[in-house]
């Protein structure tokens, strides 16, 4: 079963102790510089891959054209080894690195820097983890060698309008909230946005990930304390993670609720607890903003969605 759910989580291994996050956030991991147009915006990105959930706009990278997929679940921005070498790549940084996927095994690697083109924008010095992204970069999985992650979102408003299947990248001092939008509860976890869902009653706190397709998954911890693992049926699922294919175990919820949205019997994959002390509990998917737009402001953390009943574009 082909379920294009993604998460990659990138750590930098060598940053642990005193001045290494400094150096990490300012120096390895330093801030890419976003240049936007006289409209402060990137200009709408159609989706790339017809079938996806997930947001895959057209960028632009020494010259030529890769899918890249919007990932705010992850932490830093990676490309796949073999497009580095296709693009004949040359300004790496050294740097070991440990990156996993959800389920997936882990990886080592270094990073490139890149100036990459988004639309109407453009991002210069973006680094990014050189990494083996198997089916997430094959065109028989998703075909997205490139993943934007929350090193970019963190300099940037990310605009979705899920019913058109467009994205944009908007100037956060000059953006404007439209007023079809209303304002959901969310706050920043590390780099990461995360918000309250609530499985039949249990309060779980998620990451937002656009990366991930479905409405909601639960770690193994996070499926127990819902009451999920009580026996009742399931069936079995995978989903293309970092440099692989991870199974899950997908189990019916009565019961779904985000902000003031409720959903009823719910599909929701459980992934076993992932390796890093850290790993997020559960992942809020792309499903939670189906027909709808989302304005998702990493940054600032702050988070607005549209009413499910309400799906004008502004």
């Amino acid at each position: 079963m082909r379920r294009r759910s993604f998460l990659i989580r990138a750590g930098a291994a060598a940053a642990a102790v005193g001045g290494g996050l400094w150096l990490k956030d300012h120096v390895i991991w330093r801030r890419p510089r976003l240049a936007f147009p006289e409209g402060g915006t990137s200009g709408w990105m159609p989706f790339v891959v017809a079938d996806a959930a997930t947001p895959t706009v057209r960028v632009r990278i020494a010259g030529r054209e890769v899918t890249a997929l919007i990932d705010s679940g992850a932490q830093y921005s990676v490309i796949d080894r073999a497009l580095v070498e296709a693009l004949g790549l040359t300004r790496f940084f050294d740097m070991p690195l440990v990156a996993y996927g959800v389920g997936g095994q882990p990886q080592v690697g270094r990073g490139v820097t890149l100036d990459v083109t988004l639309g109407s924008l453009g991002v210069g010095g973006l680094r990014a983890a050189i990494l083996d992204l198997g089916p997430l970069a094959a065109e028989a999985g998703l075909g997205a060698p490139l993943v934007l992650g929350q090193d970019i979102l963190s300099e940037a408003v990310l605009d979705l309008d899920m019913k058109g299947r467009r994205a944009r990248l908007a100037d956060p001092g000059a953006h404007v909230i439209s007023p079809a939008l209303r304002p959901v509860p969310v706050r920043r976890s590390g780099t990461a946005l995360t918000t309250e869902v609530t499985i039949e009653g249990a309060v779980i706190r998620a990451v937002v990930d656009t990366g991930f397709s479905s409405l909601v998954a639960l770690g193994q911890g996070a499926a127990e304390a819902a009451g999920l693992l009580d026996g009742r049926p399931e069936t079995s699922g995978s989903s293309i993670v970092l440099g692989g294919v991870a199974r899950a175990r997908v189990i019916e919820a009565r019961t779904v609720t985000f902000g003031d949205d409720l959903w009823r019997s719910v599909g929701v994959p459980v992934f076993a607890d992932g390796p890093l002390p850290h790993a997020p509990e559960a992942l809020l998917g792309v499903a939670a903003f189906e027909d709808r737009q989302a304005a998702l402001d990493l940054g600032r953390g702050r988070l607005h969605v549209s009413p499910q009943m309400d799906l004008t574009v502004g």
